[in-house]
Formats: structure tokens, C-alpha cells, sequence
């Protein structure tokens, strides 16, 4: 009884309560609360203002030793380790959840307290509300359904501009693996090749100098480069429409056109007769060579200089002394005999024409003695996963890989996984020293004997951070089966300057 009572005398006053509340809203007296955002997100924003501000490279916290007792990942790799950083590390002295504003790591970055890195970005800044608001959520790490981003777009991917042009807006665009996207471009990183241009803060890029340029556009953990050109009017500019000798004059051709560069004059015969001696032999012409060739007048006459000096035994002797160095063929490395039965099989390859592709397919699957198989003794100049892996991608793909044994690769698209996914294909090439006659006992490094190469059965490459046991992947295969075009195995054309098959 009593309840109901009570029920039935609060019920009118909240009635009029609500009914004035309505009325003020309907009327406007009162402000609609706008829809509460969604919250930052640690991985995608914080991460991404870390960056931006410069806080994570290796001259500032990302170094391996921190600044001042402050440490975070190089480049960002490692959200985990950052959000320990910041919220746990020293008590978490350096995020201030009652007071968001007055946190350390604000302090720092706007100088409103000495920094030796200076000031990172202003109050008014992206990046500074986006630290706030993450700090007053509760510092919070993402949850595990959160998007992960899968793809960075940036447009225009390239483009030459013609004075009086003079900048171009760059707008970056984030792919997620929920299947949304997004702008990106205020939390992006512009990193310039050199002092042609100049990215502000907006992502605008402005002509400083006249000349070429690469934009390395980054964002989280993902990379992409622009490529632009300020060209100058020259208004009496026109093309001389020289002939094309071959594709090759096609793409350069079209490049100087875009530049707008006429091309040099044709070289005469006495710099052509040089150039191509040098470039193939490594030799220059005699003096009866050179006379007979310039005063020979076969309209022909250079193409056909050209094949006679592919038949020459110089290109052998040439070509394999560029060859022995790329493969670590030197006595410090293998020994007096491994590194003459080496030079001897590199030059009889290059000799007989022997195509790129089976060239590589011989050295990577190389087994047995270093004597009686002289291509194992590429193995053996290589004595680590790692060295065997880089090795094999620079010579053959072209590509520097060292960066990323280390953390993911700050010029290249490829992670610290990559790398390591590619020296598990060389974890389980092992030695049998047969003997070991080596002149200096006290290095460990020289061998003087025969060795075996062989494959084991076991063995395995782990990521150094996450100790995941990684399987082998070809460079661009994140998921495995097939390899990148041009990689070993692929076609290819042979040995030597002119890629005889």
C-alpha cells in the first residue's frame, strides 16, 4: 500500500518533468547532444600520431636504447609493446587518465616542459586531440575484432608537372580489413628523397627546386612511394623524334619527351668503339681494331662489333671476375682450390651461355663437396640462414633486404616477417668439414680444405620478436604457393651484358 502510495505521488512530477524537458529541447533552449564518437583506436590513431610526430624513429624514442628512459618500437612494429610504454612503464607516469591534459608525454611533445626532441605538434593539432581523447577514454587497447589495415592507396601515384605548376595535393586512403576505408592523409608520413619538395602538414606537395623526386608515403605499417617531376616550361621545346634503334630507346625515349629533354646527339664511332669495348670486355680496342672499325662503312657496322665482341674470350674472363664477387668467391671465405674450381665453373657458365635463371637454379640447389660441385661453394662463403637469404635476393631479385632482419624495412614494403619467412628456405643447409687446414688459428672465420654441403631434415627459422616458428614464403607471397616473377627459377635471360640464351 505504502508503495503504491509513493508511486503514485512521484508520478506526476516526473510527468512534468519530462514534458518541460521535450518542450526546451522541441523549442531549442537546450543543446542536442551530438552522437558520442566512436572511440580512438590505439593501433590505427595513436600509433599513426606516434609516427607522424616523429616520436618512434631511430634518432628519437625508436632507437634500440630509447631517449631518457623512454622507449618505443622502431617505426611503430610493435603496438603492444608500445601501449606498455606508455601506460605502464614507470609507473605510468607518462599518461594522466584524471587529467589527460597536463599527461607527460603531452607535456613533451608541445614543449610545454623541456624536450630535447623540441616541439612535435601544437594544441590545436590533430594529433594532440586525438592523444587527449584517447587518454580521458582510459587508455584503452583495442579489442580483438578491430580492424587491421590491409592496404594504403595514394593518388596521384605519379606525376610531372610543368612550370607554372608548382605543388600537388597528395591524399592518402587507408583499407581495413572490415572492408571499410578512410582518409588518412593528417596522420600519414611524408618522408622526400631529396630537396626538390616539400610535403606541409596537409599533405601538399610543393616545388622547392627543379628535378626529380620519390614521396615515401607511410602509414601504420604500410608504404607506398610517389614519384614526381618539376619540369621547366622551356616554351621553345620541341622533340627531334629521333629513331628507336630498340625498345629500350622506346621507354627512354618517352621519358625524356615527358621531361621534356631532347636526347644527346648519336656518340661518334671512336666513343662508341671505346664504350663498348669497356662495357663488354673490360678492355680497350687495339690500335689496328680501332682503325680497321672507323674506317669501315657498313651502315651495320656497330651491331655487328657488337656480336663479335660477345664471342671473344675476354667476356668470359670479364664477366666472371664481376660474377666471383657478387659471390663472395675470395680464399678468406672458401679456400686456394674451392676458390679456383669456383671461378673456373662461374666462367665456363658464362662461356657457354648458360641462362640466368638456370645459373641461379644450379648455385641455390648446389650439394655435395665444395671440390668435385664447385657451385656448393657459394654455400659455404654464406654460413647463416640470413646471409644466405640476403644474399639470394640481392643478387638475383634485386632487392637489399639487411634492413629488415632488424624490423620492417623503412625504404621497401617488406617486413621484418618477410625476411625471415625467406631465410627459412636456407635453415637447413649444413656443412661437413672434412678438414680444416687454416693458416691463422685464431680466426675462425677461414677454412683451407674440402667441405660438404647438405640438407637436414629438421631444422627451423623463428621471428625474433614473437618466437613464431615462421615456414618459407617467397618475397610477396603472404600466404604461400608461387613465387614473384623473376625470382629464382623463372625465365630469365643468361649470363653477361647481353642476355644470350
Amino acid at each position: 500500500m505504502t508503495r503504491t502510495m509513493t508511486y503514485e505521488r512521484i508520478r506526476p512530477h516526473r510527468s512534468r518533468a519530462l514534458y518541460s524537458t521535450a518542450s526546451l529541447l522541441l523549442f531549442g533552449v537546450l543543446p542536442v547532444e551530438p552522437a558520442q564518437a566512436a572511440p580512438v583506436s590505439f593501433r590505427n590513431e595513436v600509433m599513426a600520431v606516434l609516427s607522424r610526430a616523429g616520436c618512434n624513429q631511430g634518432a628519437c624514442h625508436g632507437n634500440q636504447n630509447g631517449k631518457n628512459g623512454f622507449k618505443l618500437s622502431l617505426r611503430g612494429q610493435d603496438p603492444d609493446f608500445d601501449l606498455d610504454a606508455l601506460t605502464r612503464d614507470t609507473l605510468g607516469r607518462r599518461t594522466d587518465r584524471l587529467h589527460p591534459k597536463d599527461s607527460l608525454i603531452l607535456a613533451k611533445a608541445t614543449s610545454t616542459v623541456p624536450h630535447e626532441g623540441g616541439k612535435r605538434f601544437d594544441r590545436d593539432s590533430l594529433g594532440y586531440r586525438l592523444l587527449v581523447r584517447w587518454i580521458a577514454e582510459g587508455l584503452r587497447p583495442d579489442p580483438p575484432h578491430a580492424p587491421i589495415l590491409r592496404r594504403l592507396e595514394v593518388t596521384p601515384h605519379q606525376q610531372v608537372l610543368i612550370e607554372p605548376a608548382d605543388h600537388v595535393p597528395l591524399r592518402v586512403r587507408a583499407f581495413f580489413s572490415d572492408g571499410s576505408s578512410r582518409d588518412v592523409t593528417r596522420l600519414a608520413v611524408f618522408e622526400v628523397s631529396n630537396f626538390v619538395v616539400r610535403v606541409d602538414a596537409e599533405g601538399v606537395a610543393r616545388r622547392q627546386d627543379i628535378g626529380e623526386t620519390t614521396v615515401l608515403v607511410r602509414y601504420l605499417n604500410r608504404q607506398s612511394a610517389v614519384q614526381l617531376a618539376f619540369v621547366p616550361a622551356r616554351p621553345g621545346f620541341a622533340w627531334p623524334n629521333p629513331p628507336e634503334a630498340n625498345y629500350i630507346d622506346r621507354h627512354v625515349f618517352a621519358k625524356l619527351r615527358t621531361l621534356r629533354m631532347a636526347p644527346s646527339v648519336l656518340a661518334s664511332d671512336a666513343v662508341f668503339l671505346r664504350r663498348a669495348y669497356l662495357d663488354v670486355l673490360g678492355v680497350l680496342p687495339s690500335v689496328e681494331e680501332t682503325r680497321r672499325f672507323l674506317a669501315e662503312s657498313h651502315p651495320d657496322k656497330r651491331a655487328r662489333l657488337i656480336d663479335a665482341l660477345l664471342e671473344r674470350p675476354e667476356l668470359a674472363d670479364f664477366w666472371a671476375l664481376k660474377w666471383s664477387d657478387l659471390l663472395h668467391n675470395e680464399e678468406k671465405a672458401l679456400d686456394k682450390k674451392g676458390v679456383r674450381l669456383f671461378h673456373a665453373w662461374i666462367r665456363r657458365s658464362i662461356a657457354d651461355g648458360k641462362p640466368l635463371n638456370e645459373f641461379a637454379r644450379e648455385l641455390i640447389a648446389s650439394r655435395g663437396s665444395t671440390y668435385s660441385h664447385p657451385a656448393a661453394n657459394w654455400y659455404r662463403a654464406l654460413r647463416d640462414p640470413q646471409a644466405r637469404a640476403e644474399a639470394a635476393a640481392q643478387v638475383f631479385l634485386g632487392i637489399r633486404m639487411q634492413c629488415a632482419r632488424c624490423h620492417n624495412h623503412p625504404f621497401d614494403r617488406w617486413t621484418q616477417t618477410d625476411y625471415h619467412s625467406l631465410a627459412a628456405f636456407f635453415c637447413r643447409v649444413e656443412y661437413r668439414i672434412v678438414e680444416n687446414n687454416r693458416r691463422d688459428r685464431l680466426d675462425k672465420h677461414e677454412f683451407a680444405g674440402e667441405q660438404i654441403v647438405w640438407m637436414a631434415r629438421e631444422g627451423e627459422i623463428k621471428h625474433p620478436r614473437s618466437g613464431e616458428v615462421l615456414r618459407p614464403l617467397f618475397l610477396g607471397d603472404r600466404g604461400g604457393g608461387g613465387g614473384r616473377p623473376g625470382g629464382p627459377g623463372g625465365g630469365g635471360g643468361g649470363l653477361g651484358p647481353a642476355g644470350r640464351e
